[in-house]
């Protein structure tokens, strides 16, 4: 009986062990690597829905780059281009109707709400820039 009791618990410490190991193995879950962004914007969520361009920034107040790309944002602002900040806990509405999970994405619509333009992250100043400019003569040529 005893040598039974010994071969027992050796069995249940190897097949422990090998629990373990295997456990080490698996490969991590995947990262989430890409974010979607809105494709239509209902132009009358927003103010100036007759701007020819509506330039949103979905942020938090927790984000770290938000503050750099609302302020590269806010030089576009014109006449003809609408800025709009939607931070999450004020406007947590639009964070959900637009299913926004990562801040901050930035998005360009024209004048019917369809997304022309559209960043998850970072966007470099002139990057937007160009992309106001761009259509902007669009909507006007």
């Amino acid at each position: 009986m005893g040598e039974r009791l010994v071969l027992v618990v050796a069995m249940i410490v190897v097949a422990g062990a090998a629990a373990v190991l295997l456990n080490r193995r698996r490969p991590a879950p995947p990262t989430r690597d890409s974010y979607e962004t809105p494709r239509q914007l209902d132009r009358s969520d927003f103010p100036r829905p007759e701007a020819g361009l509506l330039v949103v920034v979905f942020t938090s107040s927790t984000c770290d780059s938000c503050a750099k790309v609302l302020a590269d944002v806010a030089a576009l602002a014109s006449d003809s281009v609408a800025i709009y900040e939607a931070e999450a806990v004020e406007h947590a509405d639009l964070h959900r109707r637009y299913r926004i999970d990562a801040v901050p994405i930035t998005v360009i619509a024209e004048r019917e709400g369809v997304v022309q333009a559209a960043w998850v992250g970072s966007v470099a100043a002139d990057e937007l820039e160009a992309a106001v400019a761009a259509l902007s003569e669009d909507s006007n040529g």
